[in-house]
């Protein structure tokens, strides 16, 4: 079992909770309604894998399972405590790394209200100051700008850009490579949301 995990986190209006096949129904309407938003963005399954995308309640379940054996931490995104989306940490790697890989996304009815990036900053909090890792990665396309505004908004460093990193909307994508160490987050990742959040009101 991973240290923090199961875990309930929250920020005023925002909150994030583990992931359930409960979530099912309110999953398929959020990405039925955002299929045009979200899909540029989704990674797909290259030709000649030999695996099929999988239906939500069997992917929640392999989440949860990641999450009790330490790989993972999947939570849903909730505003007012109804499913707006989704922050993964996923592929931690323990021993001498303690590191991960952290993706999101959101419905877009609710995009622009600062969900995200303080959905994000209370995942890196919790991952650094109770879970016990070091450092979490994002990968972002150049072209996701709503992306990339909440890497931006909550500082974290360019590392670089990565060549054909991941199979997305059914082709090879480069991205863009960011990261943070706990060594990097003076005070909290969560007050450097909010502080942007107001400097730009």
């Amino acid at each position: 079992m991973t240290r923090g995990w199961p875990a309930t986190l929250s920020s005023g209006r925002v909150g994030l909770r583990p992931v359930s096949v409960r979530d099912a129904t309110a999953w398929r309407d959020i990405r039925s309604r955002n299929r045009q938003w979200l899909t540029p963005w989704e990674a797909t399954l290259p030709p000649g894998s030999g695996q099929h995308p999988q239906s939500f309640r069997v992917t929640a379940r392999e989440l949860r399972r990641n999450a009790r054996a330490g790989r993972g931490l999947p939570f849903v995104t909730t505003y007012d405590g109804a499913m707006v989306g989704q922050v993964t940490v996923s592929g931690i790697t323990w021993g001498s790394s303690r590191s991960g890989n952290l993706g999101y996304w959101i419905d877009r009815t609710y995009a622009g209200r600062n969900i995200t990036p303080t959905a994000v900053a209370l995942v890196i909090d919790h991952c650094f100051t109770t879970v016990g890792l070091h450092r979490l990665e994002i990968a972002v396309r150049p072209e996701n700008t709503a992306s990339l505004r909440v890497v931006h908004k909550l500082g974290l460093r360019q590392e670089g850009e990565a060549f054909h990193f991941l199979h997305i909307d059914g082709a090879w994508r480069d991205h863009l490579l960011f990261a943070v160490t706990s060594e990097e987050v003076h005070g909290s990742m969560l007050a450097r949301a909010v502080e942007s959040h107001q400097s730009q009101d």
